[in-house]
């Protein structure tokens, strides 16, 4: 395992993360805690320290079989969970100061813990709370001990930089990878200039960069697959098939995993912190976590990302 450090703080992570969107339960079919508690303790076993929550992964669910797969074992993880989605008010939108710190308890409490070692704000505030207030307590919080850093995730470069303004926000969280692409316009060049630690969500592409689906699936409506990853849908499903050409050549080539391809270069970016690959049990765990040690070369990036530009544009 490779280990990286963000931004500017001392906390090192694994250059692969345990994202865990898909064991809260909801969106992503049916999961079960056993599997899930087994993947956590897998992930810990293959040297991932990064375990990446929410509130919001079914509704507390996520981040309370995190802190039951953590029992006897918090200090080898670094936690990142996330604020701003208001579960009892139907997800509402809020990044103000007594909001934050209701959200961070209820957090602690779910997870068995009193610190949080990285804090985001999920999405932006649509209540009216500058974000420098948002900034402004999350600063007090880090002061008080209560958090070790705080980041961003899913806001745009001008938020991104009345933040950095505003206090020492030390890291981003945005959805990379080879089909999806819109972090390096703005964002990932803000990172490098700023030293800002950038977290990639989504580096399989929602799980289609795996190669797996061979047939355009059918997800429920209720599966994020459906409504959050576009690539299920044409005309990026058959542009992406071309892609999928390319990784599996590439992973042929290496004796590897087209999902280690996929997730070995977004690490090739300096400004990666870590990719956060969501798994649901420990078999997903020990396929991905390998990707850590493979670096690409000069050659197969260029060939990867001129095959993902016909999809990213």
């Amino acid at each position: 395992m490779q280990y990286r450090t963000i931004g500017k703080t001392d906390i090192q992570v694994s250059s692969v993360a345990l994202g865990t969107w898909a064991i809260g339960g909801r969106n992503w079919g049916a999961v079960n805690d056993q599997d899930s508690i087994a993947a956590i303790h897998k992930a810990l076993d293959e040297g991932i320290t990064l375990i990446d929550t929410a509130p919001v992964y079914g509704h507390g669910h996520a981040e309370e079989v995190v802190g039951k797969a953590l029992k006897g074992r918090r200090r080898k993880a670094v936690i990142a969970t996330k604020c701003g989605l208001l579960i009892d008010q139907a997800n509402k939108r809020s990044l103000a100061p007594a909001d934050i710190r209701t959200e961070f308890e209820a957090s602690c409490r779910r997870m068995k813990t009193d610190t949080i070692d990285v804090y985001f704000c999920h999405w932006p505030d649509t209540q009216g709370t500058p974000i420098e207030e948002t900034v402004g307590e999350l600063t007090k919080m880090r002061q008080e001990g209560k958090i070790r850093c705080f980041g961003l995730s899913n806001h745009g470069p001008d938020l991104v930089k009345r933040a950095l303004a505003a206090g020492p926000l030390a890291c981003l969280q945005e959805h990379y990878s080879l089909v999806k692409r819109d972090v390096e316009k703005e964002l990932l060049p803000l990172c490098g200039e700023f030293s800002l630690g950038l977290f990639a969500y989504g580096p399989l592409g929602g799980g289609i960069l795996t190669g797996k689906y061979t047939e355009k699936p059918d997800f429920s409506g209720k599966d994020v697959r459906q409504f959050f990853y576009p690539f299920y849908k044409e005309p990026l499903w058959s542009r992406t098939q071309a892609l999928l050409a390319v990784i599996k050549q590439a992973a042929e080539a290496r004796k590897v995993s087209p999902a280690e391809v996929a997730i070995a270069w977004i690490m090739k970016r300096p400004q990666v912190s870590c990719a956060l690959v969501g798994a649901r049990n420990p078999a997903q765990v020990a396929a991905n976590a390998p990707a850590a040690e493979l670096s690409l070369t000069d050659g197969e990036m260029e060939r990867l990302t001129a095959a993902s530009d016909a999809i990213v544009g």
